[in-house]
């Protein structure tokens, strides 16, 4: 059983490791043999209808079935945005060092209100049935269905608030974790400084184009903790960093530094278009990738004259072979829309 530390408004973890929102999670690959049993839950159905539905509606979500939690990662950013602890049963929770919740500890509205203290009062949801304790950056919910009537508020003077009075011995049905006071509006931070460790991640890349068509990419760059002393590593630098076609090994290594890896191409798949394709002598070089997996780009250079003829942009997409080998490359194509034509025009 895990036993975890709440940190409101931040993240949900232990001494050796901890889901921090915002985050590009690897915890999961990393403590494998700890954290098993992990689902992958995206709709499939917009999926594959993205032509007449938003492909990036929903949510990404990953259920611990084991530990009892789901991590909710914004669709588009691909960042951790909720932590949802559906079965306290599975797991120890503790606030500031104590116990909440535990195999000897109920989280009980009394455990609750001891533990984190009631600033605000609850809110009930007839639809569901439940009842809400939130504070900012976590909220408790508890099950009301077997309960003869809503409950009811009364005045608390101590407080100066209006207070729930609800029958004691009530336990959590759940927990979440965000960043901000709603949870309904909540939204994934940006990625937190310890998760850079001297990495450059991309914000966003931009395809430029001319009149003749793309010329490259222009990169905007974060960085943290590269700097000489320690007030470096409190704070976030971004840079923008342009890498064209026909541009050098050299080149692109000044702008991007050392790829995660180089791949060269074993074979060439367009040969089988050449009219005799098993004359032909094979080729003593082959063209080669620098793979930039944090940035989630691929740049392809020609084996003889060592230049940029290719980039490929890496989505991220949930059910693709390659899922989570790429951080997602949040890219952008600008369109020239033509006076009289549709957008379905301009992209044919």
């Amino acid at each position: 059983m895990l036993d975890l530390e709440v940190v409101p408004e931040r993240s949900l973890g232990n001494e050796q490791w901890e889901f921090a929102l915002g985050e590009a999670i690897s915890i999961l690959q990393k403590h494998c043999r700890i954290i098993k049993n992990v689902q992958v839950l995206y709709s499939e159905q917009v999926r594959m209808c993205y032509y007449y539905y938003m492909p990036l509606s929903h949510d990404l979500i990953l259920n611990l079935t084991q530990d009892g939690i789901k991590l909710l990662f914004d669709a588009c950013n691909q960042r951790l945005k909720v932590i949802e602890v559906y079965d306290l049963s599975k797991v120890k929770l503790k606030y500031c060092g104590v116990h909440f919740n535990s195999q000897a500890i109920a989280p009980t509205i009394e455990q609750i209100d001891q533990s984190f203290g009631a600033t605000h009062p609850g809110v009930y949801n007839a639809a569901e049935q439940l009842f809400h304790l939130n504070f900012r950056g976590l909220s408790f919910s508890f099950q009301l269905d077997s309960w003869s009537e809503a409950p009811k508020y009364e005045p608390n003077f101590a407080h100066g608030l209006a207070s729930l009075q609800i029958p004691h011995g009530a336990t959590v049905k759940r927990m979440y974790i965000y960043s901000g006071n709603n949870l309904q509006e909540t939204k994934a931070p940006v990625m937190p400084l310890a998760c850079f460790l001297g990495n450059v991640y991309a914000e966003s890349v931009e395809v430029m184009r001319d009149g003749a068509g793309p010329m490259g990419l222009k990169l905007r760059l974060l960085t943290a903790g590269c700097g000489p002393g320690v007030l470096a590593d409190t704070k976030v630098r971004a840079v923008e960093r342009n890498i064209y076609f026909g541009d050098s090994c050299q080149d692109v290594l000044s702008a991007l530094g050392s790829p995660h890896k180089v791949f060269y191409k074993s074979e060439d798949k367009m040969k089988i278009h050449s009219p005799s394709p098993h004359k032909q002598v094979p080729s003593k070089c082959n063209d080669y990738f620098f793979n930039y997996y944090i940035l989630g780009v691929d740049i392809l250079f020609d084996s003889s004259t060592h230049l940029v003829k290719k980039f490929v942009l890496h989505t991220n997409f949930p059910g693709h072979y390659n899922f989570n080998i790429y951080h997602r490359c949040d890219f952008k194509i600008p369109l020239v829309i033509k006076k009289g034509s549709s957008i379905s025009d301009s992209l044919d």
